[in-house]
């Protein structure tokens, strides 16, 4: 019991320095939220591209998505790969208010906190009904879909529906490969389980606590 203790803590704490580190070379903007280095995509190929590396390049939006993956799994049937969708619809949804031209003040912060409200209760292990997850997923989708927007502004229709389709299939594809990874370790072992989902929700906070500095800073 001791060395799986000192195994966890060890482990935990590494993944916390280095997501630290990660997170601060993120800072710039340029690599964090933008795959085409600030350029509009021009075709369906860049936009196609841009749309799936912008939830992974953009820590904060992985982050999320990772937790996504941990709160799903804790739903019971179908519903863990059907609430991930308020989410999907969500983010698609805020890249079309942020086209439209219309403005969510203090994004950048607010997308922070959903990273650290999912971190807090993946660590916490709360349970949510369907319609409460589903909620949080939606509200949360908004923000961090208001931010993909701001690489797409100008873009014409085809490499933005390419963007849209591309951000929409890779966080889909990662929380349900989450939720079924999360399984398979169950299978084998539910300490194991236990173990990736406090480190995995560690990490997360630590991000999302990094990233709301930043944005207040």
């Amino acid at each position: 019991m001791r060395s799986i203790n000192y195994f966890s803590k060890e482990r935990m704490g590494r993944a916390l320095a280095i997501t630290v580190g990660l997170t601060l070379v993120a800072a710039s903007p340029a690599f964090a939220h933008h795959p085409m280095d600030g350029m509009t995509p021009m075709t369906f190929g860049q936009g196609l591209l841009s749309g799936v590396g912008h939830p992974i390049i953009g820590l904060d939006h992985f982050a999320f998505l990772i937790l996504a993956a941990f709160l799903a799994s804790m739903l019971k049937g179908a519903s863990r790969f059907l609430v991930p969708v308020a989410f999907i619809g969500a983010t698609v949804a805020g890249t079309v208010v942020h086209l439209g031209a219309a403005n969510i003040p203090m994004a950048e912060t607010l997308i922070a906190l959903t990273v650290i409200v999912g971190g807090v209760l993946a660590l916490t292990r709360h349970q949510f009904g369907v319609l409460a997850l589903g909620a949080l997923f939606a509200v949360s989708g908004l923000f961090h879909g208001y931010a993909y927007g701001e690489a797409v502004v100008g873009a014409e229709a085809t490499p933005l529906l390419a963007y849209l389709a591309g951000f929409a299939i890779i966080q889909y594809s990662l929380i349900v490969g989450g939720i079924i990874g999360l399984e398979k370790l169950a299978t084998r072992s539910e300490k194991a389980r236990s173990v990736m989902t406090r480190a995995g929700s560690a990490v997360a906070l630590a991000t999302g606590g990094v990233f709301l500095a930043l944005s207040l800073t």
